[in-house]
């Protein structure tokens, strides 16, 4: 059973208001993702380019930059060595278009998730050795890759990494934590814990846009042509779930401008292929339409697909890639149910589901969805849920990790290191390998030494403030709309209400799988709610409740005692013309 929260983070509203030139409501909003320095409240209401943060603050920015304009003027062979995921996928396309620009002699390469593995190896040096690279740029992988680094270092090749993930450390005796960089001739990342840079938050993309821009800045190229690979950065920004505050936010509502109004042939592919053509590209598209087909290249075949699919100036090839990627996404979500399934019914048949800490072991799942179905079985059972599956190599497995906001999946799995072949993530997810014999130890480890308590373990909804259905208006929703774009950090507000009753319900959708509700507010208007949860639990519900007969009634439009609870986004419908105001039930009760 969730517990429902209201927010009240203090601030003077009035000062805030006034400050800003904004609405108390819109005050006590950024109150509420704790945003109280008035320097980010400034930039998030007004989000403007101006506003991002000098790149040279980062640590060994200008050892990196000094470096690649010698490389560039000497014609050294640079080779970019990326991630196959989203944001490592951005992060390449940012550093090849910018060092392209700057007329560099440049190349990348992605790893093979399957044969590979995660971010750079010895495979990948060794390779770059024999083409003749002279300066290998790492970008949103590098931080934790110690033995590969040492080797292309022993080879005669220079090193920059770029990287946003945590740092690897060892605790001493006390417990104080010493950090560990690789030994690359620079290591930017402002998760350094020497790095002065303000803003710590930047996916893998951001980083490298940063070194960009420090680079057209040596360069004397103008600053608003880094600005073309926005629509890029935004993209890595949104789908690597980073917090859209600060630098963040503004990197995506710009960028999302340049997406809406592309000329890349393969973005403009893309967004007809999975059927957002004519339709207005937001967070929601880049996160749950068009990331997930980039992805997939990475998960199913090689993500070398989707970077081509950026870069292609060939209209046919960028539509035949699309469409490629858009199948390889069908493909990856019918394998996401199928091991979501499987895993489902191995945690209620066992004594998993007693665990505070779930570590599945289910060798039938591809290891490029365990991820994806880690972050399901986490929302179902709100528990920190690692999904392990085999590996290339025998005897190995190989998984990941997604976390709930009580538990530092990062630090608990730090404590065990010595039980893995490799590690690497972030306070949220994790990935990992390990011998197959040590899972059950590894398991009974994070469970004994967790201390999740049950209140840790009950999912909180957390409310914005309590606002009545009467109070909503066509003016409000447009207020609200001044903090868009929503995600991570920054969620769509939302709103509760109390005793609300139900005058008629629909059940609507070509698969009767959304709840229509009209509701009857105090002064008696009539909204219309939309629930797009559980309708059968809903009924069962309402049936405990208030009988069957109430639930009829309210179905027929009869007058019945149906009155509930509600947590809502107030929104505009607009259908043949016409607008009217409804709201988005998130939860009830």
């Amino acid at each position: 059973m969730e517990k429902w929260y209201l927010r009240n983070v203090k601030g003077d509203l009035d000062r805030i208001s006034k400050s800003l030139g904004i609405s108390k409501l819109l005050s006590k909003l950024l109150l509420n993702r704790n945003i109280t320095s008035y320097e980010i409240m400034d930039s998030f209401i007004d989000p403007s380019l101006d506003k991002l943060h000098n790149p040279e603050l980062m640590k060994d920015m200008d050892k990196g930059i000094e470096i690649i304009v010698d490389s560039i003027e000497k014609g050294r062979n640079i080779r970019i060595s990326g991630d196959y995921d989203q944001d490592g996928n951005s992060a390449i396309l940012t550093l090849y278009k910018g060092l392209k620009r700057c007329g560099a002699k440049v190349d990348y390469v992605i790893p093979h998730r399957i044969i590979d593995g995660y971010g750079i190896n010895d495979r990948i040096v060794r390779e770059a050795k024999e083409d003749g690279i002279d300066l290998i740029i790492t970008c949103d992988n590098g931080i934790a890759a110690f033995e590969p680094i040492k080797l292309a270092k022993d080879l005669g090749m220079i090193v920059i990494v770029t990287d946003h993930h945590d740092l690897a450390y060892m605790e001493d005796e006390k417990g104080i934590k010493q950090y560990r960089l690789p030994e690359a001739d620079a290591v930017i990342n402002p998760k350094r814990w020497d790095c002065k840079y303000p803003f710590k938050e930047l996916c893998g993309a951001g980083v490298a846009f940063k070194l960009i821009q420090a680079l057209y800045t040596k360069m004397n190229i103008d600053m608003e042509e880094s600005y073309e690979l926005l629509e890029f950065v935004a993209m890595g920004t949104v789908c690597d779930v980073v917090d859209l505050i600060d630098e963040n936010r503004i990197i995506v509502k710009e960028g999302l401008k340049r997406i809406n109004n592309t000329n890349n042939l393969g973005l403009k592919a893309l967004i007809k292929a999975t059927g957002l053509e004519e339709k207005k590209i937001n967070t929601y598209s880049l996160g749950f339409i068009l990331g997930p087909c980039i992805n997939a290249s990475g998960r199913l075949d090689r993500a070398d697909i989707a970077v081509e699919l950026f870069l292609t100036e060939d209209s046919d090839k960028a539509q035949r890639y699309a469409n490629r990627l858009h199948e390889l996404n069908e493909e990856r979500k019918a394998m996401t149910k199928k091991g979501y399934e499987k895993i489902v019914e191995q945690i209620e048949n066992t004594d998993l589901k007693e665990k505070n800490v779930l570590v599945i072991y289910e060798p039938r799942v591809h290891e490029s969805v365990a991820g994806i179905i880690a972050g399901r079985i986490k929302d179902k059972y709100y528990r920190p849920t690692i999904v392990l599956t085999n590996s290339k190599e025998n005897g190995k497995v190989k998984g990941s990790g997604r976390s709930i906001e009580e538990y530092n999946m990062f630090e608990e799995i730090s404590k065990h290191k010595e039980l893995l072949l490799a590690f690497g993530g972030h306070p949220m997810a994790a990935g990992l390998s390990l011998d197959v014999s040590h899972i059950d130890e590894f398991r009974n480890r994070l469970n004994t030494q967790e201390s999740l308590t049950e209140d840790d373990l009950t999912p909180k909804v957390y409310i914005d403030m309590h606002i009545p259905l009467d109070y909503i208006s066509f003016s409000l929703i447009e207020e609200l709309e001044k903090l868009e774009p929503f995600g991570k950090g920054n969620p769509k507000p939302l709103f509760g209400a109390k005793n609300v009753k139900v005058k008629r319900g629909f059940i609507l959708g070509n698969n009767q799988n959304v709840l229509k509700l009209l509701l009857l507010t105090n002064r008696g208007r009539v909204i219309d709610g939309i629930y797009f949860g559980d309708i059968e639990q809903f009924e069962e519900k309402m049936c405990r409740k208030f009988g069957k007969d109430e639930l009829n009634k309210m179905y027929a439009g009869v007058d019945n005692k149906i009155v509930l609870d509600m947590i809502y986004t107030p929104m505009v419908n607009e259908y043949m013309g016409n607008r009217n105001i409804q709201i988005n039930i998130q939860n009830y009760r």
